[in-house]
C-alpha cells in the first residue's frame, strides 16, 4: 500500500529540513591539491565561527583536520581571496605554507609542529596579504602574489609577484621579501613555472577592466639567481580574457582564452579543442583551475555550456572524454599528480565532494568531504533546467525547483508561491546542485527558480556582454520574465511571487522591488544599493571600477549612476522586505543599507533590517545563517498568509 498523501496549503508542509540543518551543510570543499601522494583541501566549519580548516587525506583513506581552531586558511587578496595554501613532501614528510585569515600572514606548517610565521604584519592600511603560493624548497622560497596596502584607502594598494624565504627570516622584516615583478599592472595572478624552472608565466590586468573583460598573459625568463627577466606579453589584451595559464609536461604554454567568444584551450597559441563551450570562467578568486595538464600529455578539463563537467582532453585529437558519475557540476579547483586528477563535484542529489579521477581507467570516486544525506533524500527538490524567452525574444537560462514533499501535496485549486533567486557576481552562474537552503523552501511547498540572467557566465561572451551598460535593467527584466512565465503557465501563483539574492543578487532584488510590480516581497542580502557611493570609494579595489562596464563610463553617464540606484528609487518601494547585512562587509558596506533605510523612513513599508556582527560579504557562521533563513521564511509566511509555527516571527516595522 502506498503512503497516503496529505493535502495541505503550499508553504505549510512539515519539513525535516530546518534552518540549522541547512546552515550546518553550507559551504564547499575548495582548493584541493596534492602534497606528495596525499590529497589535501580546505573545508568550511560553520559551527566554528565559519573558519576554513585544512583537511589531509592520509594514504589509508582517513581524513584529518590538520589545523585546530582558531586557524583559518583563507586569503583576503582582492577580498574574494585566492588559493591560500601550497604543500610538498620533503623526505616523505609534508611541508605546507598557508595564509591565516585573521592576520593575513603566511605560515609554514609541518605536522607535529606549530605553524610558524613567514611574513610580517604591516601597520599600513589593511596590511600585507598573500595568495597562490608556489613552494620552491630547492630555492628555500615560496613564490606568491603579494597585495600590499600603501595607505588607509581601499585603493591605496599595489600587487606584485614576490618570493618569501622559507626559513622565517622575513617574519619580522618586510625587507627580506624579494619582489619578483614591478607593480606596473594593478592585478596579477600567481606565477606558474615551466617544468625546467627557467620560465614563469602569469596573468595581469588593469582598471577599469575586470579579468573576464581582458587580461594579459605575461611570460618571463627565470635567471639562475631567481630573478624574472625580459617580461613580455604573449596573449590576451583589452578585449581578450585569458582565464588561466599553465605548462604542459614538455614545457609548452597552455592557456584558456575567450578570443573566439568562448573560453577555449590553446597550446603555444594553437587551439586544441575549438568548441562553443567554456573551458574557463570568471576569475573571481586567484588560483581558480579549469584545466590541469597531466604527465601523459592529456589535459584534465572542467568544461561545458552551462553545466561544467569533468573530462580529459586529448590535445592531439581534440577529443574529450567525460568522467562517469552522479556529478553534474564541477568547480574550478582541479589538481593533477601523475595520472591522478582531483576535483570538486556536485549534483542535484549531492552537495560538493572531493572526487578523484584515475585517467588510466576513467574511474572517478569520492575521496573526501563525502556527501551524507542529512535528511531522507525524498525531501530534496527534483529540479530541472529550462530556457525561457525574455524581452526581444532573447533566451534566459534558469533552474526550476518545484515544491516537493514525499507525503504532502497542495490543494487542486491552489498554485504555489515561488521565490526567484538572483545569483551574485553579477558575472557568475547558479549551478544545478543540491542546496539545502533551496530544499528548506521546496520541502515546505514554496517553489524556487534560479535565474541565470543575461550577464551570467557559462554561455559565451555574447551572453555575458548583455549586461554591459544594462545592470539593473537586463537582470531585472530576465528575472521578471521567468517569474511571469511561471505564473502565466499556471506553475506559480501570480499574487505570491518573491525575489531574493545576495551581493549583486541583492542589487537585482532591490532594483526589482523599486522598478517593477511583479513581486509581493523580497529578501535583500548584503546588496549594492547606491552606485554613486559604491563607485567612489565605498567598495574594495578589485571591483571599484566594475561599474564602468556594468553601468557605463561615469564621466559620460553620471546621471545613470543616480537613476538606476535603488537608493534613489526608494520612494517607489511598496513591497515588504527583509534586509540582511554583515557589519564587517568591505565589499558591500552597511552604510549603503543605512542610507536606503533612511530614505524609506516614515513611508510605512513593512520591513526588517538584520545586521550581523563579525560577518563579512557572505555569511559563514551557523548562527547567522539560521537567523537569516528563518527571517526569510517568516517574511514569506506573513506576506503570503502561511502558518509556519516552528519559525520565530520576524517583526516587520513600517
Amino acid at each position: 500500500m502506498g503512503e497516503t498523501v496529505q493535502i495541505l496549503a503550499y508553504g505549510e508542509w512539515p519539513s525535516p529540513i530546518d534552518a540549522a540543518t541547512a546552515a550546518a551543510h553550507d559551504g564547499s570543499p575548495e582548493y584541493a591539491g596534492f602534497v606528495g601522494d596525499e590529497v589535501w583541501w580546505t573545508e568550511p566549519r560553520p559551527a566554528e565561527g565559519g573558519r576554513r580548516t585544512l583537511v589531509r587525506r592520509h594514504s589509508d583513506g582517513t581524513e584529518e583536520s590538520v589545523l585546530p581552531a582558531p586557524w583559518n586558511v583563507r586569503s583576503r587578496v582582492i577580498e574574494y581571496g585566492g588559493r591560500p595554501w601550497a604543500g610538498t613532501a620533503r623526505d616523505g614528510r609534508p611541508l605546507v605554507v598557508f595564509a591565516h585569515f585573521a592576520d593575513q600572514r603566511l605560515y609554514r606548517y609541518e605536522p607535529g609542529g606549530e605553524p610558524r610565521p613567514l611574513t610580517p604584519v604591516s601597520p599600513v592600511g589593511q596590511g600585507l596579504r598573500w595568495a597562490e603560493p608556489v613552494l620552491l624548497p630547492e630555492r628555500g622560497e615560496v613564490w606568491c602574489v603579494l597585495e600590499e596596502f600603501t595607505g588607509e584607502g581601499p585603493s591605496d594598494v599595489r600587487r606584485v609577484l614576490a618570493a618569501v624565504p622559507l626559513d622565517g627570516s622575513a617574519a619580522e622584516d618586510r625587507g627580506a621579501v624579494r619582489e619578483l615583478s614591478d607593480d606596473r599592472h594593478r592585478f596579477v595572478t600567481g606565477p606558474r613555472l615551466a617544468p625546467d624552472g627557467r620560465r614563469a608565466a602569469w596573468l595581469a590586468w588593469d582598471h577599469p577592466r575586470m579579468p573576464w573583460d581582458g587580461t594579459e598573459l605575461l611570460l618571463a625568463d627565470v635567471t639562475p639567481d631567481g630573478t624574472l627577466r625580459d617580461v613580455r606579453t604573449v596573449a590576451g589584451g583589452p578585449e581578450e580574457s585569458v582565464a588561466q595559464v599553465d605548462w604542459t609536461h614538455d614545457g609548452r604554454l597552455l592557456y584558456a582564452s575567450d578570443r573566439t567568444g568562448w573560453w577555449n584551450l590553446y597550446r603555444d597559441g594553437e587551439a586544441l579543442c575549438p568548441r562553443e563551450e567554456e573551458f574557463g570562467g570568471p576569475l573571481w578568486k586567484l588560483g581558480s583551475r579549469w584545466f590541469a595538464p597531466l604527465d601523459s600529455g592529456l589535459i584534465a578539463v572542467v568544461h561545458g555550456r552551462g553545466a561544467a563537467a569533468l573530462g580529459v582532453l586529448d590535445p592531439e585529437t581534440g577529443e574529450v572524454v567525460d568522467a562517469a558519475g552522479p556529478w553534474t557540476e564541477f568547480t574550478p579547483t582541479l589538481a593533477a599528480h601523475g595520472e591522478r586528477v582531483v576535483a570538486v563535484g556536485a549534483g542535484p542529489r549531492s552537495a560538493h565532494e572531493v572526487v578523484e579521477l584515475d585517467t588510466r581507467t576513467g574511474r572517478a570516486r569520492v575521496i573526501g568531504s563525502a556527501h551524507q544525506d542529512a535528511v531522507d533524500p525524498a525531501y530534496y527538490p527534483e529540479p530541472y533546467s529550462r530556457t525561457f524567452t525574455g524581452p526581444d525574444g532573447r533566451e534566459i537560462h534558469a533552474h526550476v525547483h518545484p515544491p516537493h514533499h514525499p507525503g504532502c501535496a497542495g490543494p487542486a485549486d491552489e498554485k504555489p508561491p515561488y521565490v526567484i533567486w538572483a545569483h551574485g557576481g553579477p558575472t557568475g552562474r547558479s549551478p544545478l546542485v543540491l542546496d539545502l537552503e533551496i530544499a528548506y523552501f521546496t520541502s515546505r511547498g514554496i517553489g524556487v527558480a534560479e535565474v541565470n540572467y543575461g550577464g551570467s557566465t557559462g554561455y559565451g561572451r555574447a551572453y555575458r556582454d548583455r549586461l554591459r551598460g544594462q545592470w539593473g535593467v537586463v537582470d531585472v527584466e530576465d528575472c521578471a520574465a521567468v517569474a511571469l512565465a511561471l505564473a502565466d503557465e499556471g506553475t506559480a501563483d501570480r499574487e505570491r511571487l518573491a525575489v531574493r539574492g545576495g551581493s549583486a543578487g541583492g542589487w537585482t532584488t532591490a532594483a526589482s522591488l523599486t522598478t517593477t510590480d511583479v513581486y509581493a516581497c523580497g529578501t535583500i542580502i548584503y546588496p549594492v544599493l547606491d552606485l554613486t557611493g559604491w563607485g567612489t570609494g565605498e567598495t574594495h579595489d578589485f571591483e571599484s571600477q566594475y561599474l564602468e562596464g556594468l553601468i557605463g563610463p561615469r564621466a559620460e553617464v553620471p546621471e545613470r549612476y543616480e537613476e538606476r540606484s535603488p537608493v534613489a528609487r526608494a520612494d517607489r518601494l511598496t513591497a515588504p522586505f527583509v534586509l540582511l547585512q554583515g557589519l564587517d562587509d568591505v565589499i558591500c558596506p552597511p552604510v549603503q543599507c543605512e542610507r536606503f533605510l533612511a530614505r524609506l523612513a516614515g513611508r510605512g513599508v513593512p520591513h526588517a533590517y538584520l545586521a550581523f556582527e563579525g560577518e563579512g560579504h557572505g555569511f559563514r557562521r551557523a548562527e547567522t545563517m539560521i537567523r537569516a533563513l528563518e527571517a526569510e521564511l517568516s517574511l514569506y509566511a506573513q506576506v503570503f498568509g502561511l502558518k509556519v509555527p516552528d519559525v520565530p516571527v520576524l517583526e516587520l516595522a513600517g
